[in-house]
């Protein structure tokens, strides 16, 4: 077998057509069993960002607990509702106190609702 250099190899691609690159290609792929596709590492690029949780949450009261008024009073601060408005929320829990939030904001609201007496759920 002649030697074959680098350089030999890399003018011959220069020089090729891509039809001729092409059956270079799949002349290799049938030789070695191998394919030119994408790796499918692509693919897992969703997934990951699905396990790290979503963006985007809603921060739902499922209940207002022991002291109904406290939780009445973070409410109206939250959302900046009127005190009648706010409680008819508290009222009927389980109810969506704020919706589409990041999860930073919803972790701190969640923190002052749990303080007040409240249980809530992040969805």
């Amino acid at each position: 077998m002649a030697n074959i250099t680098h350089d030999d190899i890399l003018a011959y691609l220069e020089g090729a057509s891509i039809l001729e690159l092409n059956d270079l290609v799949k002349a290799i792929e049938d030789k070695f069993g191998v394919t030119a596709a994408a790796p499918v590492a692509v693919a897992a690029a969703p997934a990951e960002a699905e396990a790290e949780g979503p963006s985007v949450v809603s921060v739902i009261l499922t209940s207002f607990g022991e002291s109904k008024t406290a939780v009445i009073k973070v409410v109206k601060e939250i959302t900046g509702l009127g005190l009648v408005e706010a409680k008819g929320l508290v009222d009927k829990c389980p109810s969506p106190i704020k919706e589409n939030i990041g999860v930073e904001e919803a972790e701190t609201i969640k923190k002052k609702l749990m303080d007040a007496g409240a249980s809530v759920d992040l969805k």
